[in-house]
């Protein structure tokens, strides 16, 4: 089968090498050498090791000159072209939604007051069965150790008091984390 892209031949590479020290882009040569892209240029540019190059500070404009230079009118005037950069402005927020109706003094949120269990409803591991809550109690290394035993709520291994506080929000879990964090 033969190769239907011309390859790098050394009048080619030798092209490429002029074209590259006369300032010319990487597009512009891949458009005069024909059958090859930008990128191929770059990546012939970079295997051949060719010095790069490093852009202009002020943008070449369609007259030949960079912006900021000075234009001579007569001997003893110059002018300063200057061009501010515009800048698009944002989009218009043309339709937006009404905020909500909310009390302006929000009543607290009633925190769940922990409910003393009675010890006798406290279990070991041993006594824990699948309707009972799973809720730890203590230091598990100390020999008082139980667990809630309440009765769980139906697919949870927690009382309902107990699956308020594994189960929060994420908000309010990272407002948690802050205040504790601030003390």
């Amino acid at each position: 089968m033969t190769e239907a892209v011309p390859s790098w031949t050394d009048e080619r590479v030798e092209l490429l090498r002029r074209l590259w020290d006369d300032g010319l882009s990487a597009s512009q040569i891949a458009l005069q050498i024909g059958g090859v892209s930008r990128n191929a240029v770059i990546g012939k540019v970079h295997r051949l090791g060719l010095a790069g190059r490093v852009k202009p500070l002020g943008q070449v404009a369609a007259n030949g000159r960079r912006k900021g230079d000075e234009v001579e009118i007569e001997a003893s005037e110059t002018v300063v072209i200057v061009e501010e950069p515009t800048v698009p402005e944002p989009p218009a927020i043309v339709t937006h939604r009404p905020a909500a109706d909310f009390p302006l003094n929000p009543l607290p949120s009633a925190a769940p007051q922990p409910v003393a269990l009675a010890v006798s409803e406290r279990v070991t591991i041993m006594d824990l069965r699948d309707s009972m809550c799973r809720w730890p109690m203590g230091d598990p290394t100390k020999p008082d150790f139980r667990f809630c035993g309440a009765r769980s709520i139906t697919g949870l291994p927690y009382c309902s008091q107990h699956a308020q506080i594994a189960y929060q929000p994420a908000a309010e879990r990272k407002r948690d984390r802050r205040v504790a964090g601030m003390r």
